[in-house]
């Protein structure tokens, strides 16, 4: 018997993994899975039964929508190292629905409002204000997650030192991947010319002009102040001046999450005569 007769053609292989026959093709042009053999007359693949199990967890992990990459890399690997991977998926997989527990939250309150709910949105001017500050750096997806981390080793890190309430959230005007975000608490001034650097970090939030709301209830309805704050200060004609900064007056452990209280402020300048951008006065 000839070794091809031994084995499958990509048609009654693809019906015995639940997979089509262009599927099949596409996972072996990726390297993903390849045929046992293919004819070097006729081009035709055939596959070895003992390749389904493969087979058949690609087919299965795709509809989980698992990458092909992590599919690869879980076909390579066994015992721990592919429970290893499968963990990372499953956790990217439950971040992602968080994400969209979120937005379903921000999609129905929109609808059941009838549109954007409204926000007050006061005309200000910020007192310089001198943090103590650690810093990170984050993605959109775990924001919030890393704010946490901050406000721990923040708090951490300020024991014996005295500092004034509330904690001050700072992030860039643009969120995207690798942005630089800062927890920080008012302190009082250091001695002049410290010879060891402060720990935590020190900064100074310089004063001036800017907008502020208030939003009441959990972070994830945060965007729905900032689209308020942001679309005033573009309205008014004024320039937003980073870092942005929230102000949590009662939060996680205070009050229920839809008692909690932030408060969002944005420096702002105004555009002289000559066309150039002050802090106005």
């Amino acid at each position: 018997m000839r070794e091809q007769d031994e084995l499958l053609t990509i048609g009654r292989f693809a019906r015995l993994c639940r997979l089509s026959v262009k599927q099949l093709r596409h996972y072996d042009d990726s390297g993903l899975l390849p045929p046992t053999r293919v004819d070097p007359v006729t081009g035709y693949r055939y596959y070895a039964a003992d390749r389904a199990r493969d087979a058949l967890t690609v087919a299965l992990l795709r509809e989980l929508d698992v990458p092909l990459a992590v599919i690869a890399a879980t076909l390579a690997a066994d015992g721990a190292d592919r429970a290893r991977l499968l963990r990372a998926e499953r956790d990217r997989v439950a971040e992602r629905i968080t994400r969209d527990r979120a937005r379903l939250e921000l999609l129905e309150r929109l609808a059941d409002g009838g549109g954007l709910p409204g926000y007050q949105v006061a005309d200000d001017r910020e007192p310089e204000r001198r943090l103590a500050v650690v810093r990170a750096v984050a993605g959109p997806a775990g924001l919030g997650e890393r704010v946490g981390e901050c406000v721990g080793r923040l708090l951490a890190q300020l024991d014996g030192v005295p500092w004034r309430p509330p904690l001050w959230g700072l992030f860039p005007l643009d969120l995207g991947e690798g942005m630089r975000i800062a927890v920080g608490a008012e302190v009082p001034p250091l001695p002049v010319a410290p010879e060891v650097p402060p720990t935590p970090e020190r900064t100074v939030l310089p004063g001036g002009p800017a907008l502020s709301v208030v939003h009441h209830g959990p972070y994830t309805r945060l965007p729905l102040a900032y689209h308020a704050l942001l679309a005033a200060v573009h309205e008014r004609g004024l320039r937003p001046v980073p870092p942005v900064r929230e102000a949590y007056l009662v939060g996680p452990g205070e009050a229920a999450a839809e008692e909690w209280t932030t408060r969002v402020v944005v420096r702002v300048e105004e555009r002289a005569e000559n066309g150039t951008w002050g802090s106005g006065s």
